[in-house]
């Protein structure tokens, strides 16, 4: 029970730094935060006219679909465990 409350913050960490580089690609707040939750979990499609549920992902600059695609990666990926790569304690036992 304990590793899952340790998660919780890769997760948001990972869906901020998502949403922060997709703002940083021009995007507007709503779309690039839905654009994170969308890919990091399977919650549909996102909010607002770009890709909200009449709008599709082929209008975002490549960028943002290139951020989008590692963010799917990581989303499909059991994050824990690939954060636990990246804690030295893991490599020491």
């Amino acid at each position: 029970m304990g590793h899952l409350r340790r998660r919780g913050p890769g997760t948001s960490v990972i869906f901020f730094i998502l949403a922060a580089l997709l703002s940083l690609t021009g995007l507007d707040f709503i779309t690039a935060i839905s654009g994170a939750a969308t890919s990091i979990s399977n919650v549909g499609p996102g909010l607002g006219p770009i890709i909200g549920p009449n709008g599709d992902f082929s209008s975002l600059p490549d960028i943002s679909k290139w951020i989008l695609t590692v963010g799917m990666i990581l989303g499909r990926l059991e994050l824990f465990a690939i954060l636990v790569l990246f804690l030295p304690s893991f490599w020491r036992n």
